[in-house]
């Protein structure tokens, strides 16, 4: 008996060893993991990297801005994420004068480092499965078959009965979190802690940090030192708070140790971090109409936008500046929705979730369940109905959303209310607070002439897509008094509207008038998209109605064929901190073409373009390379490394995350994904799917040759 139950062991711990997917939970660690990670060539036990009643790694990794993944890198608070997760900052710092994109930034003492408003990073404390409470609570609820067990504002509820009842004390910036897991079958509370004073150390230059830009986006061979630094900041006590220039750097309780060893062939990595969404259990018709809707208006509309605002951003410097940050977030899912659809083709994963699904329904027609059938047909269903209103739903997104940043005008009923009633304090009141509104309005608008040009293509773009009966209702107005001239009504908006420019406006409020409000082609824009967005909305929440039950149904069912299949199960990513495990490996995109696993130095200068944006090498990195000045950061072979890959489950989140060697050592930070590999949001193909790295002695020889900032090296605990 001992011999079988054996045999059975090393079986499992085999299926599970070959299983690079994943996105695990770390109160899963030890029960599902720690053998395959192990036998992949781990060197710790796992509860070094996740112990619920002690410090272990996880207490050093942060959620960065939440969006992105950071690391803590010293004992003072010293952060490490990617350039582009601190892009958004870096931008919000840099001016004509100050130009920190271009030119970099570092702080060469800590009355330097510069604050960085409304950027918050965030610890989890701890994570619990309260799955028994949630059902539980459920099963008392008024509405027991209704869709509160997903429903955020309901599980807040139950999270703060679950902590009133644990007796979880919440101080300021301590907060709960709970979330559903596997479409509602496993739930999670997650205690976390926000730090709120948040200041930017350093930056390299975009030269660097943003090297081959949007050719290089979501491709390998990478050459980028895609990477930032920044600081949290504590009252004297290490609790959260505002900015204070009392504040002080936060005392960690953990920081990662550096590695400068680096990696070969083969190695066992692992990668902790946030990683956004995935839809691993979507069926076919749900992965079509992704492509048709969603990836289809990404791609087709974003394209145009950035094409304007480009040439835009390269006649002025100030433009540049304005909208770099908007321009890089757009540029990202735009070839991503590219790359996604083209990789869903290429490789036949439509065919793949077909024979998923059959095999799934097939194993309920041998139990005699029809569970399975009902929930899949319902779900086919849905997509159906709702496929016309969402398509429709993200070509407004994209196109006057989005695309459009001076429909973010202020609101302006409480205005049209108080001229309405005649009450002369009620209007004074509501014209102050319209002038604040319209004050912060024009400041994040300065450049209106690029607003109208980029609103006459979005314009267009959206009426190419939708038939004229089924677009929003100003373009009812646009025909009738436009002759159904789009342009014509852009220019009228910016030349005659409220907020066209401000001298409309101050004119406006000198003497405020109901009737122009009433009949601003601007207000009426704003409201015409709100309404086009309501009405899609409404319409999907018909369609989808019984969606959240089906999905739940069939997600169980995946789950229970992949357990008793011995497959390792996980969650769909959903913004929680999950673990993903693999290797350092190339692999071949094509017949007869292989990619390395690390790109070098050498690279950089071979792709050098000085008239090309994209691919301009400073000087000074030049003279660092032609001397071969790489200190102690250079490989064995005197090369210089810059880029390595891994083959672990990562997705949109996991954005500067650290990657660790089998001793739980930082070797690098996570900061893309390849382009063959983008079907992984959908369905993860270990043979082409890659995590691309900036590595660690890189981002170390930048700070210390490129910047001089050998203060920062200090801090830091390295091993060599």
């Amino acid at each position: 008996m001992r011999r079988i139950l054996l045999s059975l062991f090393i079986t499992s711990a085999s299926l599970f060893a070959r299983a690079d997917e994943g996105m695990w939970m770390l109160t899963d660690l030890q029960k599902q993991n720690e053998v395959a990670m192990t036998e992949l060539g781990l060197l710790i036990p796992v509860n070094q990297i996740y112990n619920p009643d002690g410090i272990a790694l996880k207490d050093a990794v942060v959620h960065f801005g939440g969006g992105c993944t950071g690391e803590v890198i010293s004992a003072e608070g010293l952060v490490l994420t990617n350039h582009h997760c601190g892009y958004g900052s870096i931008q919000q710092h840099s001016t004509v004068e100050h130009d920190y994109l271009t030119d970099g930034f570092w702080a060469m003492s800590r009355d330097e480092e510069l604050p960085c408003k409304g950027l918050t990073i965030t610890y989890i404390d701890e994570i619990l499965d309260v799955t028994d409470f949630v059902n539980e609570q459920l099963k008392i609820d008024p509405d027991p078959n209704g869709t509160n067990y997903l429903s955020p504002k309901y599980l807040k509820e139950v999270a703060e009965r679950f902590s009133s009842e644990q007796g979880i004390a919440l101080t300021p910036g301590r907060k709960l979190e709970l979330k559903a897991f596997y479409g509602g079958n496993r739930y999670y509370l997650f205690i976390k802690t926000t730090y709120s004073d948040i200041r930017m150390v350093g930056a390299p230059p975009s030269s660097i940090g943003k090297f081959g830009a949007d050719t290089d986006n979501w491709m390998w061979p990478r050459h980028t030192g895609d990477f930032s630094l920044f600081r949290i900041y504590a009252d004297k006590d290490g609790n959260p708070a505002e900015y204070s220039k009392d504040n002080i750097p936060l005392k960690v309780k953990k920081h990662l140790t550096i590695s400068l060893a680096g990696y070969k062939e083969g190695d066992f990595t692992f990668v902790m971090g946030f990683p956004g969404r995935n839809w691993r259990y979507m069926i076919s018709d749900e992965v079509e109409e992704r492509m048709e809707t969603t990836n289809f208006m990404r791609h087709h509309v974003r394209g145009v936008r950035q094409e304007a605002l480009m040439e835009e951003m390269q006649k002025n410097p100030a433009v540049r500046i304005h909208y770099a940050s908007k321009y890089a977030s757009s540029a990202n899912y735009w070839k991503n929705a590219i790359g996604m659809n083209e990789g869903l083709v290429r490789l036949k994963v439509l065919d793949t979730k077909r024979a998923q699904q059959e095999q799934l329904l097939a194993r309920g027609r041998e139990q005699g369940d029809d569970a399975y059938q009902k929930a899949f047909d319902q779900i086919r269903s849905i997509v159906e109905h709702r496929r016309p209103a969402l398509y429709h739903q993200q070509a407004i997104q994209e196109a006057l959303v989005t695309g459009l940043d001076f429909m973010r005008i202020p609101n302006t009923s409480a205005m049209l209310t108080a001229l309405k009633s005649k009450d002369k304090a009620q209007i004074k009141s509501a014209a102050d607070s319209l002038k604040v509104a319209a004050d912060k309005y024009f400041a994040s608008v300065p450049f209106p002439e690029v607003e109208r040009i980029v609103a006459k293509k979005m314009l267009r773009t959206y009426m190419q897509y939708i038939p004229a009966e089924q677009r929003i209702s100003i373009f009812e107005v646009i025909d009738k008094r436009f002759k159904g001239d789009s342009d014509a009504f852009v220019d009228a908006c910016f030349d005659h509207s409220v907020f066209g420019k401000k001298e409309n406006f101050e004119k406006f409020i000198r003497k405020p008038g109901s009737y122009k409000l009433a009949f601003d082609w601007m207000i009426l824009f704003k409201h015409s998209i709100t309404d086009g967005l309501l009405q899609t909305a409404i319409a999907m929440a018909d369609a989808n109605k019984n969606y959240n039950a089906a999905h739940k149904v069939w997600v169980k069912g995946m789950m229970d064929m992949k357990r008793s299949a011995g497959t390792p199960i996980y969650p769909d990513a959903n913004s929680t901190l999950r673990l993903t495990y693999g290797k350092v490996l190339p692999y071949e995109p094509a017949d007869g073409v292989e990619y390395s696993y690390y790109t070098t130095l050498k690279g950089a200068m071979e792709k050098e373009d000085p008239n090309n944006w994209e691919f301009v090498v400073p000087a000074k990195l030049k003279q660092l390379y032609q001397a071969k000045d790489f200190g102690r950061y250079a490989m064995p072979n005197g090369e210089m490394p810059v880029c390595f890959i891994v083959n672990t489950d990562n997705t949109g989140g996991n954005s500067g995350s650290p990657v660790f060697n089998a001793k739980g050592e930082l070797i690098g930070t996570g900061f893309d994904r390849n382009y063959e590999g983008l079907t992984g949001d959908i369905a993860f193909r270990p043979s082409s799917q890659r995590a691309a790295c900036v590595d660690i002695r890189y981002t170390l020889f930048i700070i210390e040759k490129y910047a001089g900032a050998s203060h920062i090296i200090k801090e830091l605990t390295i091993a060599e």
